[in-house]
């Protein structure tokens, strides 16, 4: 089970690789406005927020779902490829490509913290940081024309299909799936404090995700050094994944507190120095914080405190990634639109809100 997981999130981050590097610069390579992206990367997050409201309401989260999300997963793909010069169908495209990637990460996550543990968490998962990097360093080497990072998106998609579907096919090949109800024990409105902050976070990266790329290039960055600059950050998440057990044994809520201050910091750091390549790659040496460790402490925590934990993970995919990536890609593209020189101020400012709602939630839970 662990080589299949290695090779499932490998796969399933080569995708997110492709999708936040290059699509972004190859839309505009077709004529899309800094608003116009950011209204399609809003619309796949959008939608993994609404999932988890139709999993309260009735949906399953179970195997006839899951098995339903890889096929729209890898239809939403192929139509991403065939009408990506049309805004509305590739609009369309994204927003079911958001439901297959919403239902199919949640699912595998909680197969990982139960096989593997929260201290073994991380050994696994930083496959995903490998394939994010090789991607990377390999399509910059192809991108001959726009066209081939979507050849690479829509492969690289249909090798994620395959090792969910046999992972899944592995679990309950030993064992039935499981018919227990646990009751919904997750009350936004009573930890809103948490999920607000959380929320925030994934916010504050919506001008990092969406147009990083863009950003660097614009002020005078060369395209294969804002290449470097992904791989230099990636590379410290690996390390991050590959050693952050010891931080994960206790006190996760003072690892959410550190992580989201030291993003405020980055993202100051990228406003502040936007041309400056060196302060660039000490920023994204940050990513190991920003991102691995509170990625893991955050998916841990909310693993420890409640006991439906399959809808804790999704809640945590479709609110924080959903509803924040959403509005983070809409208000980072019309902040870019018309100040784009404030971009990363602002996210700045975000991930600081981010940082003051996590201190508010540790002082409420102690109460």
């Amino acid at each position: 089970m662990n080589i299949l997981l290695s090779f499932f999130y490998f796969f399933y981050f080569s995708v997110v690789g492709v999708y936040i590097i290059f699509i972004p610069k190859v839309l505009t390579t077709f004529g899309y406005s800094a608003q116009e992206i950011g209204i399609i990367f809003a619309a796949g997050p959008l939608v993994r927020f609404i999932l988890p409201m139709l999993f309260i309401r009735g949906l399953k989260l179970e195997r006839k779902a899951f098995n339903s999300a890889l096929v729209i997963m890898l239809v939403s793909a192929l139509s991403f490829y065939t009408f990506v010069e049309n805004f509305y169908p590739l609009l369309l495209s994204n927003i079911f490509l958001g439901v297959g990637l919403g239902i199919v990460l949640p699912y595998i996550e909680v197969i990982a913290l139960e096989k593997l543990g929260r201290e073994h968490y991380g050994k696994i998962r930083l496959f995903g940081s490998l394939g994010f990097i090789l991607v990377a360093l390999v399509l910059v080497k192809f991108l001959t024309n726009s066209m081939v990072a979507l050849e690479f998106l829509l492969s690289l998609t249909f090798a994620t299909a395959i090792f969910s579907f046999i992972i899944v096919h592995e679990l309950y090949k030993t064992k039935k799936e499981k018919k227990e109800v646990i009751k919904n024990d997750i009350n936004l409105f009573k930890d809103w404090r948490l999920w607000l902050g959380l929320t925030l976070m994934q916010l504050s990266f919506g001008a990092f995700y969406n147009f990083f790329t863009i950003y660097a290039t614009d002020n005078g960055i060369s395209l294969q050094t804002t290449i470097y600059l992904w791989s230099f950050g990636v590379g410290a998440e690996i390390l991050m994944f590959r050693y952050q057990a010891r931080f994960l044994q206790t006190k996760l809520l003072l690892v959410l507190q550190i992580t989201t201050f030291i993003t405020a910091l980055r993202w100051l750091l990228i406003f502040a120095f936007s041309q400056n390549v060196f302060i660039l790659y000490f920023s994204q040496s940050l990513h190991a914080f920003s991102f691995a460790l509170f990625h893991s402490a955050a998916i841990a925590y909310l693993h420890q405190l409640y006991r439906h934990k399959a809808l804790a993970q999704q809640f945590f995919a479709g609110i924080t990634y959903g509803l924040g990536g959403f509005l983070g890609a809409l208000l980072s593209g019309v902040i870019y639109e018309y100040y784009p020189e404030y971009l990363f101020l602002s996210a700045a400012f975000i991930a600081f809100l981010a940082f003051v709602y996590i201190v508010l939630w540790k002082k409420s839970s102690k109460a």
